[in-house]
């Protein structure tokens, strides 16, 4: 029993360091033709982060209880911040700029609502409808900070955060629908009209034998999702700017604006594509040498990927990243408290959820929404987070061996 759980921590350390590794090489490829280069960067803020991913393995979490809210704080002052003095980069207001190192608020503010979030989910189980609350206030900030500055795709990551957390802390599923209910109605308002006829009703439905107060429950699902349906359309047209609105439709069809908003998606499936069964060779793709396609050493690393490793290296990589996930799973599923438990599978929705949007991204399948892929997308704080995150599980998991072995 002892030896299977060293083997879990092992997983835990040695596929996030062979991410680094591989990552460091194919941002060196992507930047032959630059005067700069980040890849030698990538692995001293890996280094950094395995640091504190040590230091973090060793600490008793119980700890960290009294230190939430001041690191909340701190997170959400930070994100005011961005407002006021950040630093602006590809059309969004984002980092903060310390001592000459640009660092990105929102990629912290993840860790923090999940260790706040998983507290109050610990001390105050969702087991009526108005204990949603404590949570929803906790995400609701953040969420709004990021959404504005404008930051998309890091926005999404608080609802998955939020949804999966509320689900393992035990809240009832036909709840976690109802959330998710606003989403369904605004996606079929501006796609499908009709079919609302059909949703509502069966969202009233849910709400009438799940909820206490069972018709006013249904009334209030019902003037929701009208509001929500009416809405939407402002929304889409003055919530979002141009880019954002053209990357969530062009990915259906990028042929388009072949040229404009299409551009990235046509020549990341190309590049892909081009990498065969086993790809050009390591430092030796052509689409990558030449850069036609932007920003690929930060959110498009993984067209680099397919094409110098081919089908191969990208199903190793897919791989490695879900046996990551089951062995995080496993940490949860067996810690001693809810509270660590609700810590680590927060991680690993943070992490999935971002390794599943980006590589749909870059494989076509999904908008453009500048998600980076963990591990191996170039980018300092995500880096530092992502070692952050992997050292509390390496706590509990620790904490759960140690115990077993008494």
């Amino acid at each position: 029993m002892g030896s299977r759980r060293r083997d879990t921590e092992r997983v835990l350390w040695w596929i996030p360091l062979a991410l680094v590794a591989i990552a460091g090489v194919l941002i060196a490829s992507t930047q032959r033709q630059a005067e700069y280069a980040d890849w030698y960067q990538h692995w001293i803020t890996a280094a950094f982060g395995v640091g504190i991913a040590l230091l973090l393995a060793r600490l008793n979490l119980e700890r960290l209880k009294p230190l939430l809210i001041p690191i909340y704080g701190l997170t959400v002052i930070s994100l005011i911040a961005v407002r006021l003095i950040g630093t602006s980069a590809l059309g969004a207001q984002r980092w903060i700029s310390i001592a000459g190192v640009h660092v990105q608020p929102s990629e912290f503010a993840k860790l923090s609502a999940i260790l706040l979030l998983a507290a109050v989910l610990d001390r105050h189980p969702v087991e009526r409808p108005v204990d949603l609350l404590r949570p929803l206030g906790v995400i609701s900030l953040p969420w709004l900070l990021v959404f504005i500055q404008p930051d998309l795709g890091t926005s999404l990551v608080f609802g998955a955060l939020l949804l999966t957390m509320l689900y393992w802390s035990g809240m009832p599923f036909a709840w976690l629908v109802l959330l998710l209910a606003p989403l369904g109605t605004a996606l079929l308002a501006g796609l499908l009209p009709w079919a609302l006829t059909a949703w509502v009703p069966l969202m009233m439905l849910v709400a009438y034998r799940s909820l206490p107060w069972k018709r006013l429950a249904a009334g209030a699902v019902l003037a929701i999702q009208g509001a929500v349906s009416l809405i939407t359309p402002w929304l889409w047209m003055h919530g979002l700017k141009d880019y954002q609105r053209d990357r969530l439709v062009l990915f259906l069809d990028p042929s388009k604006d072949p040229l404009g908003g299409g551009y990235h998606l046509l020549q990341s499936t190309v590049g892909i594509g081009s990498g065969g069964w086993f790809g050009t060779g390591l430092l030796q793709g052509q689409l990558t040498k030449l850069r036609f396609i932007p920003e690929q050493h930060t959110d498009f690393i993984f067209s680099a990927l397919g094409e110098e490793t081919g089908y191969v290296g990208t199903v190793l990589v897919v791989v490695g990243f879900a046996v990551l996930m089951g062995r995080m799973l496993q940490v949860a599923s067996r810690s001693r408290t809810d509270f660590e438990s609700l810590i680590v599978i927060g991680v690993a929705t943070m992490l999935m959820f971002q390794v599943v949007v980006n590589i749909f991204m870059t494989i076509g399948l999904g908008p453009v929404t500048g998600i980076p892929l963990p591990f191996m997308s170039y980018g300092r704080s995500a880096m530092v987070v992502n070692f952050i995150a992997l050292g509390l599980c390496l706590s509990v998991a620790r904490r759960e061996r140690n115990a077993q072995n008494r």
